[in-house]
């Protein structure tokens, strides 16, 4: 199911793309292999998905306390890196338990591996920002400080862009299975506003409003999820329950521009070279060598023709 490419980014690193963090985070964290999307509605729903879950991951809470901290940020990112750590592969286990029926495993294995690979890429990106931010601010020397604080901010932004990337993909799980990115996202945001939801902790907000912005995440990318599930299986055919190797062929690209036009001749005949020292070829109908309406040519079809050679007279019985 995933885009055969020859390496992670397909090359489209360079070494002044290292000036663009961003850049770099889009290169990584959204890498070849993973597969386009099918439609535009479908990109769009997922856009909205990701508006949804960052309300939910990305430390909204330190804003409606009274403002932003970015040890505060920090510390929510690295619980919410170690929730996905435990929760994504716990969820996809379960949906491979789901799929052993109609398949197995050994199908899934390449997808499978570099999903797991570029969620611990993000989960070390996440913990090497949190070792980095703490180091310079510990820091004592002028230039150690300013040197981590570039570093700092460099890879600020690279986790930051990052994470919408991986909020969009879902750690690759579209080359897993096009519904597993729903699905991750509508179980992920549920896990991390039920214990705020046990425990009481309704981050200084009264009961009701409480209710409403612990819930409302989760509520909206699971409505989300469902309409992008939805979508997949009455237009493509494709159920979460069903292991992707049963799953009907997907339809390819949409062709753009003119139409198509077919080559004309034999497409399966040898092109005819001719040799350098060859006549050129007449065409069968064309014209004789002489002209179309020389005497005698067999171009005019009332040209005089020449009188025919007398017969040698015969005798009634030959001679």
């Amino acid at each position: 199911m995933a885009r055969a490419r020859g390496s992670w980014t397909d090359g489209t690193l360079t070494a002044r793309s290292f000036l663009k963090p961003h850049t770099v985070a889009r290169a990584v964290f959204h890498p070849a292999w993973i597969p386009d999307s099918l439609d535009p509605t479908v990109e769009r729903l997922k856009r909205f998905r990701v508006v949804a879950g960052a309300v939910a991951s990305l430390g909204v809470y330190t804003f409606v306390e009274g403002g932003f901290a970015l040890t505060e940020l920090l510390e929510n990112a690295l619980t919410a890196s170690a929730v996905l750590l435990f929760l994504t592969p716990l969820t996809v286990g379960v949906m491979l338990l789901v799929w052993r029926s109609t398949g197995t495993v050994r199908q899934l294995r390449v997808p499978l591996l570099n999903s797991l690979k570029l969620l611990l890429l993000f989960v070390g990106s996440v913990v090497g920002l949190a070792l980095l931010v703490q180091t310079t601010s510990t820091s004592g020397g002028i230039l150690l400080s300013l040197v981590g604080g570039l570093a700092m901010m460099w890879l600020l932004v690279f986790v930051v862009a990052g994470a919408v990337r991986v909020c969009g993909n879902l750690f690759g799980a579209a080359a897993v299975h096009r519904s597993l990115p729903a699905l991750l996202a509508a179980v992920t945001s549920w896990l991390m506003a039920v214990p705020d939801l046990v425990t009481g902790d309704l981050h200084g907000l009264s009961l009701t409003l409480g209710v409403v912005f612990i819930l409302g995440a989760p509520v909206t990318v699971t409505a989300i999820a469902l309409l992008e599930t939805g979508r997949l299986k009455r237009r493509y055919g494709i159920r979460l329950r069903a292991h992707p190797a049963s799953l009907p062929p997907l339809p390819g690209p949409v062709p753009t521009g003119l139409p198509h036009v077919p080559p004309q001749g034999n497409p399966y005949g040898h092109p005819h070279v001719p040799h350098p020292h060859a006549p050129y070829p007449r065409h069968p109908y064309g014209p004789g060598p002489q002209g179309p309406y020389a005497p005698g040519g067999s171009g005019h079809p009332y040209a005089p023709r020449p009188p025919y050679p007398p017969r040698r007279p015969r005798g009634p019985y030959g001679g």
